[in-house]
């Protein structure tokens, strides 16, 4: 794949940004989007210019909503060398004093697990709040000889993580193509042995069986799919959830307690919060 595409990208601005900003990126995902950076003022978001149609945002319900004002402009990005973008824009991260996540071209660094992302488009990189409480969650739990499944896996952060910390077999999933691919490089990356990459969504659950599973999702999906993790884990088994707000626990830990799953362990920063759950 060339790392040099041309792209229309959005510039949305929004007001309140929240929960605006997430139910936009999840339509606008449906839509085709294939990618989003969340600003001070709103969101950008991204679309290669094969895929763009002059009529893109007719179904997007949240524009014509009156409880938010949202105003865009886009533009076509000529010959946009993603790679460059990432080496300019993308910092190492450094959690709880143990584990680094850094871009290649970043100096290896003292802590326990140094892991490698060339995130490209894919999400996690460390840097938004549900990946790095995820990372954290990880680090204060035991992994050593587990079956892990991470759902949803973006660029792969978390399940190589998992394998750091001794996880003996692990799948990840994400439904996402650019996703698989970037994870199965960075997997190769990471120089892992045990994680396998597969491209797809809950379907691909069937008859699967894990001690933890790692779901980094959004609250609409982790409500559709929570039954089946459930299914999925083996007893006391653990289940972390991240991707949604202090708003929606409610909700969650209803959907987790109706599947015999006990809310353990609370994370939050800036109103997204991850959850930590036990099945009986």
């Amino acid at each position: 794949m060339s790392n040099t595409i041309i792209y229309i990208g959005y510039d949305f601005e929004v007001s309140p940004l929240q929960p605006a900003v997430e139910i936009l990126i999840a339509e606008l995902g449906f839509a085709g989007f294939e990618s989003f950076v969340e600003t001070d003022t709103g969101l950008t978001a991204y679309i290669q210019k094969d895929d763009w149609r002059p009529n893109m945002l007719d179904g997007i319900q949240i524009l014509q909503s009156k409880e938010f004002q949202i105003s865009y402009k886009f533009n076509e990005i000529e010959q946009v060398n993603w790679n460059a973008e990432w080496e300019r824009n993308f910092k190492p991260i450094v959690v709880a004093n143990q584990c680094t996540v850094r871009a290649p071209f970043h100096e290896k660094t003292n802590t326990e697990f140094d892991i490698i992302i060339e995130p490209k488009m894919s999400f996690g990189t460390g840097h938004h709040e549900t990946t790095h409480m995820m990372i954290q969650h990880i680090l204060k739990n035991n992994f050593t000889n587990k079956t892990v499944l991470d759902m949803g896996c973006g660029t792969g952060v978390l399940a190589i993580l998992a394998e750091m910390k001794g996880a003996k077999q692990l799948d990840a999933i994400d439904i996402d193509n650019w996703c698989y691919v970037n994870s199965l490089e960075n997997v190769t990356r990471n120089n892992c042995q045990h994680i396998t990459v597969l491209e797809g969504d809950a379907t691909l659950l069937t008859n699967k069986h894990y001690d933890i599973i790692i779901a980094n999702i959004n609250r609409n999906i982790l409500l559709e799919d929570i039954a089946v993790y459930a299914t999925c884990l083996n007893a006391k088994g653990l289940l972390f959830l991240s991707g949604f707000y202090q708003d929606d626990i409610p909700a969650i830990e209803a959907a987790c307690n109706h599947e015999s799953l006990t809310l353990l362990d609370t994370l939050e920063q800036n109103n997204w919060v991850a959850l930590k759950f036990e099945k009986a």
